[in-house]
């Protein structure tokens, strides 16, 4: 499903697929050989996704794009099913297994492998080559690679990242009302989407 939203429309080169239950929103672009499946949600918000070549987002992925945080993707990566990267950009031939997050501004340099159920925190990078193995968490730039019970070793990094800040645009200890009206706000522009249907698919 293609949508135009906030009045930019998917591109999708003539090579690619994607699939029926697969959703394209906004200022989304895929490169040639790219295959989106079933039940994928690629959406750019304010800001853009970009996949490059001969990639394949898997079944019930997201990825998502925002101003200040596009998603951007490289030739040949795989992003496993039920993967979310969130602002994040994936160099070429990275693999992104089911289940991991990656959040805004994390980078995974060119050949890194991000593993099931593995994290790559705000602003963190992992450099080229690396392994986040299942379920642990890479934090920092260059990104320390921790296991999910160290969680205080994570939390010392972690605080400094700015999640908040990043994810939200505000200072540590806002609350959730506060933060959750923006948010409303901010995605209710959702509303004078415009579905395009399959057509070029």
């Amino acid at each position: 499903m293609l949508i135009e939203h906030r009045g930019r429309k998917p591109v999708v080169a003539d090579s690619a697929y994607v699939a029926p239950s697969a959703t394209l929103c906004g200022a989304v672009v895929l490169g040639e050989g790219t295959r989106v499946l079933h039940g994928a949600v690629l959406t750019a918000e304010d800001g853009e996704v970009s996949v490059g070549e001969n990639t394949v987002v898997m079944e019930h992925a997201l990825v998502r794009g925002r101003s200040a945080h596009p998603a951007l993707i490289g030739d040949a990566v795989m992003v496993g099913p039920h993967a979310h990267v969130n602002g994040a950009v994936l160099r070429d031939e990275v693999f992104v297994a089911t289940g991991a997050s990656l959040f805004p501004g994390a980078v995974v340099e060119a050949g890194g492998e991000v593993r099931i159920n593995a994290v790559v925190q705000v602003n963190s990078r992992v450099e080229a080559g690396v392994v986040v193995p299942i379920g642990w968490i890479a934090v920092g730039d260059p990104a320390r690679l921790l296991s999910p019970e160290r969680h205080e070793e994570i939390w010392a990094v972690q605080r400094e990242l700015d999640f908040p800040g990043t994810v939200y645009g505000v200072d540590r200890g806002t609350s959730m009302r506060e933060i959750m009206a923006v948010q409303s706000e901010f995605y209710g522009s959702h509303r004078q989407d415009t579905v395009l249907g399959h057509e070029g698919l």
